[in-house]
């Protein structure tokens, strides 16, 4: 599945950062640069922060991708996956293009698509039973705890999130998905034909 090369691809990149710190420099989003560098929407997306942060998004793409994929097909799945995650990005850079941070801070990370992801699950599955820190809930009650944290995210610029990519890709995924369902692409079923927590 084309989830687990993705993930593939983020650790190995990761692994290349920490041989040759260099990398990623070169790779990573700047709002400031976006215009003459657009390429790092892409390129961002294969980079991180350190061991939390590809632990996370790789947990999340290890346990949401494969699922998703299974429900809408490889072609629809990676079409989530990148769109949300350069929709991510442009957040992300509108928050510095707009005024609401005072300095151009570069991000890394596949948090866009990650939330993309979890926005379309959201929408097709949403009374899908999750552990959200060990607290079970439907997957639509913690779409909406991932939107309010990622608004305060947002709002706090020392917070070192980009809770802006988060939530520009989470909405991107579920209109991506309801778009879809609505067109009659992909199709809604129980959550009890898959039954098990995440």
């Amino acid at each position: 599945m084309f989830a687990f090369y993705l993930l593939g691809a983020i650790v190995v990149t990761f692994l290349a950062q920490i041989v040759y710190p260099p990398l990623t420099g070169w790779f990573v989003l700047d709002p400031a640069t976006l215009a003459i560098h657009p390429w790092t929407l892409i390129t961002s997306m294969f980079l991180h922060g350190g061991f939390i942060h590809i632990f996370f998004n790789g947990f999340a793409l290890f346990t949401f991708g494969p699922y998703l994929e299974r429900m809408i097909g490889s072609k629809r799945f990676l079409a989530i996956y990148f769109i949300s995650g350069i929709a991510g990005g442009l957040a992300y850079a509108a928050t510095y293009w707009l005024h609401l941070v005072p300095v151009s801070i570069p991000a890394l990370g596949a948090s866009g698509a990650i939330f993309g992801i979890l926005g379309a699950v959201a929408i097709l599955r949403p009374n899908l039973p999750i552990l959200m820190w060990f607290i079970p809930m439907p997957m639509k009650y913690a779409a909406l705890v991932w939107v309010a944290l990622s608004l305060l995210e947002t709002i706090d610029v020392s917070s070192g999130i980009a809770g802006a990519a988060h939530l520009g890709g989470l909405f991107v995924g579920a209109a991506m998905a309801y778009i879809w369902l609505k067109m009659g692409k992909i199709e809604w079923a129980e959550e009890s034909q898959y039954g098990s927590y995440y």
